[in-house]
């Protein structure tokens, strides 16, 4: 028998079940994937925002890390909200232990608007963590923090990809276009060629969760062996039916339908 691919998520929780670790392992099962998880912070939270924050000690999280990585081959992995140097520093020590692609979804900023990483980790974590990346995905925000510019339409998210892999040594960067108008085009530069992605817009405010789940879907592609362009194209068009079947749940941004792509599903919204 085939063994399974494992896809693990190093992340924080969502108690109402939209987003971080919560929103990655619903993906990497919709996508066949046997899902893990190390949490690094449980977060307090629902469709209208962050209500309080508990971080896990560093030592805490290592001993998750030993305990998953010592007992099951890990194919692919991705971290979220990573929100102190420690936490960090326990990370990168962790990383070069395993060969897998490692997908950074660089969370910051929750769709609420509140933040989720203190300012000293937003250094480290350009220091210490991009440069062990396989693949980053900022959003338009998030690449302007890392960058120090603004982003102001598609020539300045290329220039942004491209300088993300050179300034930081990161493998790839896919610079998401959703916080701009029009279609949603993202770009996706390789450290070789610059690739192109795009959809159209689908107007709802029902978005929580969206980030974690691209990345989530690009982590679970990755460790089956898909390509890198390839795993990005499907991802993107998982996140955008997940989007476009969206639920009104919740007083907020409502979450993503992690099962929009179930056939039968898309008949009963």
């Amino acid at each position: 028998m085939k063994r399974v691919s494992t896809a693990l998520t190093i992340a924080g929780t969502d108690p109402s079940g939209g987003a971080g670790i919560q929103a990655d392992l619903k993906t990497f099962q919709e996508l066949q994937s046997y899902g893990m998880s190390v949490i690094t912070s449980v977060v307090s939270q629902n469709t209208t925002g962050v209500k309080d924050v508990h971080h896990l000690p560093a030592d805490f999280i290592k001993s998750q890390l030993k305990a998953v990585s010592d007992d099951i081959a890990i194919d692919g992995f991705k971290t979220g909200m990573i929100a102190t140097n420690e936490m960090m520093k326990v990370i990168a020590d962790w990383i070069p232990q395993t060969s897998a692609p490692y997908v950074m979804d660089p969370v910051m900023v929750a769709t609420s608007g509140d933040s989720l990483i203190d300012e000293e980790a937003r250094s480290l974590l350009k220091e210490h963590l991009l440069p062990l990346t396989s693949l980053v995905t900022p959003n338009i925000p998030e690449a302007e923090f890392l960058l120090c510019v603004k982003i102001k339409n598609t020539e300045d998210m290329k220039f942004a990809a491209e300088e993300i892999c050179k300034r930081f040594q990161a493998g790839a960067a896919l610079v998401k276009g959703g916080h701009l108008e029009g279609e949603a085009v993202d770009y996706l530069f390789d450290g070789s060629n610059m690739h192109t992605f795009s959809s159209e817009r689908i107007e709802t405010k029902n978005t929580h969760g969206t980030g974690c789940t691209y990345s989530a879907a690009i982590t679970a592609y990755l460790g089956q062996g898909v390509p890198l362009p390839l795993a990005v194209e499907k991802s993107k068009q998982f996140v955008t039916e997940a989007i476009r079947y969206s639920f009104n749940l919740g007083k907020g941004n409502g979450p993503t339908n992690h099962f929009a792509s179930r056939e039968g599903v898309k008949d009963d919204n």
